[in-house]
């Protein structure tokens, strides 16, 4: 038995409401109170154990590439790939091949798509 839980994901963001926004279009998070401090950080749940905290930093340089990324499973990957195909969303495999999925080594399907901050998102298919 390990001696952690996973609790949170940190990531900076130029603006707060566009991630929020995209947050809950995209994965359906819930925003909730931020109860560490009464800055304009805004927490979003994945679920009640683990949460993604957006902290505003409008003019700090962000950098991104794939191998830096979160990873998320869901049941029905082709929900998501149908979710953020109406909402434009560009999504790819590992090899950056647009709009199609990978399956990986351990026979599991995966996509990935970028943040409006260029954060990289994994999602796996929980089979």
């Amino acid at each position: 038995m390990s001696l952690y839980s996973f609790n949170h994901i940190a990531l900076s963001v130029r603006d707060a409401d566009e991630s929020v926004e995209f947050y809950q279009n995209v994965l359906q998070l819930t925003e909730i109170e931020n109860t560490a401090s009464n800055s304009k950080t805004r927490w979003l749940a994945f679920n009640d154990d683990v949460q993604l905290h957006l902290i505003p930093r409008p003019n700090a340089e962000i950098k991104t590439n794939k191998a830096v990324h979160f990873a998320l499973a869901i049941i029905d990957l082709n929900s998501i790939i149908k979710n953020l195909e109406a909402l434009n969303i560009k999504y790819s495999d590992w090899r950056d091949t647009p709009d199609k999925s990978y399956i990986r080594k351990d026979g599991i399907k995966q996509i990935y798509f970028q943040d409006p901050n260029g954060y990289w998102i994994e999602i796996n298919e929980d089979v």
